[in-house]
């Protein structure tokens, strides 16, 4: 059985083609992770959050209650791009 331990910072939602449809349940799966780290003691100021299609990749970031939404959809390639940023938002 898999157990979810505090801190969690980054939620991934995969969606087959229209990234916006994603938009909505990453929000609430972020706010989710944001009220579970704060029963569990583990509080952080930032969650962040991305939408995927596998190709296509769009950022999330809650801060406290301000949800904040890159409106840009940024491509698979190059991928060291992408893992740069995967491992800031690890690191913040």
């Amino acid at each position: 059985m898999l157990e979810i331990e505090a801190p969690v910072f980054i939620l991934v939602e995969a969606k087959k083609a229209d990234l916006k449809l994603g938009l909505g349940q990453c929000a609430a799966e972020m706010i989710a992770a944001q009220r579970f780290n704060q029963t569990q003691g583990q509080g952080i100021d930032t969650v962040y959050g991305c939408v995927s299609s596998g190709t296509q990749w769009r950022f999330l970031q809650l801060q406290e209650t301000t949800l904040t939404i890159d409106l840009n959809d940024y491509a698979l390639q190059p991928i060291a791009r992408l893992l740069r940023d995967l491992v800031w938002m690890a690191q913040n």
